[in-house]
């Protein structure tokens, strides 16, 4: 067996780390990262380059590799964490006989995190940007991803790559991004990207039909004869947001070792397209007064703060210890949101998965002005919005001292954003999913 199996990662007493894989000389990247930021063309010539070297070398070491109809790979978020979609429909085929004979391959970054997983049956593991990770990509005739897939690794015409997507879209996407304020990649370079991905999918899958006019919209599906390409069947990572249990919420407050004598808030910002460092890659800093939030509400609630999957730098909140956990780490967020009484965000997607949830939500959108004008953009109404918008500090202090916790209606307050963002999200996602996509069922 060419990818790791759980004999192989109990036998090596490490396993290489991804950003050693990845790793080039950091001075030489760091400089050659600064010059891209400032001048598009470098940027692109350098990006086409490496493009066509790595497209040459993945061809050449695949080129003999014969795709197995009964092989998947499965990968969330570059092989960040084992969770979303991907991971709601590898657990379904875990628990349908009709997939007792096909091979389960996860791509990740640090595998030993989730060796526990090789218990599973047929289950094997590689890493990505390895020679394992290229032949269990030409083997493997199902491509689930929630992200984009490297842009020199094409599928042949006989795989099945499914774009899983990772979230009904407030800000905007793609071709519709009017004005681009990210500093990594200019407009054109953007939509470029989304060409390159909607050329290689057989399908990407939307959550509503709202989602998939979005998605259509963003991957330019029309222009390029492949609007039938879109998937309107729920996010199979919401089936959990149904199905739950009590125990399940009592394990994650014990993983976490949250205090049960006091709301929790689940404090989950987005990244920002203009902030970018040269040597971590896209970063964040709260601009929450945490000392003021503290002594404001320590007595009544305590915070679980989750950056978003592309931040890569790291959070300092000893000080706050008891009052704010960081829970960046989490692999799956939908553990979060059940523990969680209520949920504060700015412009990311997990709004409308929390939303199954029927409980409150509040957004603290310091940048407003900024994001919705110069940075992104909308496709959603502010006035569709569940939850009240804030700007400062003491606004979310005053909101969430004004909730009435045991008397809030979720459907009384917005009787239209469930029917028309999560209307799909019955528990059975996973199933219609992967009836949809696997041709041998």
């Amino acid at each position: 067996m060419i990818w790791y199996s759980k004999e192989d990662i109990d036998k090596l007493d490490s396993l290489p780390d991804f950003n050693h894989i990845m790793k080039n000389d950091s001075k030489v990247k760091k400089i050659a990262l600064d010059v891209a930021k400032k001048n598009a063309l470098f940027r692109k010539a350098a990006r086409d380059a490496l493009n066509l070297k790595q497209k040459a070398a993945y061809e050449k070491r695949t080129k003999d590799i014969k795709t197995d109809p009964k092989v998947i790979l499965f990968s969330t978020f570059d092989g960040r964490s084992y969770g979303d979609s991907p991971k709601a429909i590898y657990e379904y085929m875990l628990s349908d006989s009709r997939f007792d004979d096909y091979t389960f391959i996860w791509a990740f970054r640090n595998p030993k995190e989730y060796k526990f997983l090789l218990d599973n049956k047929n289950t094997y593991f590689v890493q990505p940007m390895t020679s394992q990770y290229y032949a269990a990509c030409a083997t493997a005739k199902y491509w689930l991803f929630n992200y984009r897939i490297s842009d020199f690794i094409y599928p042949r015409d006989e795989q099945v790559y499914v774009q899983l997507w990772h979230g009904t879209p407030l800000k905007r996407l793609g071709y519709d991004i009017a004005i681009s304020d990210n500093i990594m990649n200019s407009q054109k370079e953007i939509r470029e990207k989304y060409k390159i991905d909607a050329d290689k999918f057989r399908y990407i899958l939307a959550p509503s039909e709202f989602a998939g006019e979005k998605f259509a919209s963003a991957w330019n599906l029309n222009a390029i004869g492949k609007a039938d390409s879109v998937l309107v069947a729920g996010y199979p990572r919401n089936d959990f947001l149904i199905n739950y249990t009590a125990d399940d919420v009592e394990s994650i407050k014990t993983e976490l070792e949250i205090p049960r004598d006091k709301k929790v808030i689940l404090y989950a910002p987005t990244w920002r397209d203009n902030q970018h460092d040269s040597e971590l890659g896209y970063v964040y800093e709260p601009e929450a007064d945490f000392d003021k939030l503290r002594e404001a509400l320590s007595d009544e609630y305590v915070i679980l703060f989750r950056a978003h999957y592309l931040v890569a730098n790291s959070f300092d909140f000893d000080r706050y210890e008891g009052f704010v956990w960081d829970v960046s780490g989490v692999s799956d967020i939908n553990r979060l949101y059940i523990a969680a009484d209520m949920l504060m965000t700015d412009y990311s997607s997990v709004f409308f998965d929390y939303a199954n949830l029927k409980r409150p939500i509040l957004f603290y959108m310091y940048d407003f002005d900024a994001y919705a004008n110069s940075i992104r953009g909308f496709y959603v109404d502010i006035d569709e919005l569940p939850g009240k918008i804030v700007k400062t500090t003491d606004g979310v202090i005053d909101e969430i001292k004004g909730i009435d916790f045991d008397g809030f209606d979720f459907e009384k307050e917005y009787p239209n954003f469930r029917p028309k963002f999560n209307y799909l999200d019955d528990g059975s996602a996973s199933k219609r999913v992967a009836e949809a996509v696997i041709e041998e069922l």
